[in-house]
């Protein structure tokens, strides 16, 4: 699938991994809709790159306000070619710790967002793919959602997280399987440790101590290396059904 002149709605897209994916649709002549909680920054990067990014707030886990924000992106840009989910929220818990069982609560909220969050936005944005006219090739859109190597190495206190990326790397293949007779191709990516506003507020040390696990390079990805695969991802038609690992050889320590 071709960027220029296509629409992309992307979840998550004010800040992290999601902005560097919404700058690189921008300057590579797509559409981009941001749909996230944040309006500030949301709106602030709307306004930064012009007309052909629109900033809609959206509740990933939430039926009707991502149904409002579909259908805001086929109004303005004329119909939707593609979803980039990278909403999502850290947990850090275990199981069961000095003050008791892991919060249920607080496992139900990873999953609400992380896992049907990004299953929500990916078959209500397929909807609107499926009345697109195919390309030459057949295709009518593309789905990429974010996994994690956590859904593969989860580590201690990492419960909910892990539970939640796991869900969105076992969604690819029977998502693929139940999308392709409508020609819309469905791709996950597991990033490792990346340079996120998720550890904006980790400890230099510990930041240093992540960069230096990474067998190489030996730092924190970049969000602009995300949003590169992502790029490749939409243009290779052949690409589907599988979850990438963006990580740099890193195989997560149980702590």
């Amino acid at each position: 699938m071709h960027l220029p002149g296509n629409t992309f709605l992307v979840s998550g897209g004010s800040s992290g991994l999601g902005a560097a994916c919404v700058r690189m649709l921008a300057a590579a002549g797509a559409n981009a809709v941001i749909a996230d909680l944040n309006v500030d920054a949301g709106q602030r990067l709307a306004e930064e790159l012009g007309a052909n990014v629109l900033f809609v707030r959206t509740d990933v886990s939430d039926e009707a306000s991502v149904r409002e924000t579909v259908t805001k992106a086929c109004q303005f840009f004329g119909g939707l070619q593609g979803s980039i989910q990278c909403a999502g929220i850290l947990h850090a818990e275990k199981t069961l710790g000095k003050t008791g069982p892991h919060s249920l609560a607080a496992f139900q909220k990873v999953i609400q967002i992380n896992l049907i969050g990004t299953f929500n936005v990916a078959r209500l944005a397929a909807e609107a793919m499926s009345k697109n006219a195919p390309t030459a090739g057949g295709e009518r859109g593309i789905i990429i959602n974010t996994a994690s190597i956590s859904a593969f190495e989860g580590q201690m206190g990492q419960a909910a997280y892990a539970a939640s990326k796991g869900g969105v790397a076992s969604l690819t293949l029977p998502l693929a399987r139940d999308l392709a007779r409508l020609g819309i191709r469905v791709v996950a990516i597991a990033p490792g440790t990346f340079d996120t506003p998720m550890l904006a507020g980790t400890p230099d040390a510990v930041r240093q101590s992540l960069a230096e696990q990474v067998p190489f390079p030996p730092r924190l990805g970049r969000p602009d290396e995300f949003a590169a695969l992502t790029r490749h991802i939409i243009e290779n038609e052949m690409l589907n059904g599988a979850v990438l690992r963006l990580d740099g050889a890193l195989r997560m320590d149980p702590k």
